[in-house]
């Protein structure tokens, strides 16, 4: 059970993730702007792919592999927003921060002395966190394709696509 939450949480930040290649809306309001496949943020989509495979099939390597992506996403993402929600940012950081995040739905209005992240970074952050608490919490074995595949057959997750 406890590999099958690991894998909807990195499922879940995956797909959250790849709003930063594309542009999600709800109506008229966007939740995130892509940045397109020849961006920063879809160099670390493929990292963070790239982690994910390690992970499943490397072990307990691929562990080590991801944790450290993880943790090097989560430092990136604070120093981009987070740090200057703290300490305040200059008002050059502050007005190209508002300028990008113009539109965007959020929990807590801008600012003109801190920045503030927008929904979507919130909720971006608190899934990094989720997943490298559980990578650290949820201990690995060492599982080969077959074995994980049918676990997550016997949960009765997918099921139905074995069905003769």
């Amino acid at each position: 059970m406890n590999m099958i939450l690991m894998l909807f949480v990195q499922i879940l930040l995956w797909i959250w993730f790849l709003g930063c290649t594309i542009t999600w809306r709800f109506g008229k309001r966007i939740l995130v702007e892509g940045m397109g496949m020849q961006s920063a943020e879809f160099a670390m989509l493929c990292l963070y792919s790239i982690g994910l495979i390690s992970y499943r099939f490397f072990q307990p390597t691929g562990k080590l592999i991801l944790f450290t992506i993880l943790v090097l996403w989560f430092t990136i993402q604070f120093f981009c927003h987070w740090y200057y929600t703290i300490f305040g940012a200059p008002e050059r950081k502050l007005k190209g921060y508002n300028a990008c995040f113009k539109g965007t739905l959020r929990l807590i209005p801008m600012s003109e002395k801190r920045v503030i992240p927008d929904l979507y970074h919130i909720v971006l952050h608190i899934l990094i966190l989720l997943n490298g608490i559980l990578l650290l919490a949820i201990p690995t074995s060492r599982l080969k394709l077959s074995d994980f595949v049918y676990q997550i057959y016997a949960s009765g997750y997918f099921g139905f696509l074995y069905r003769t």
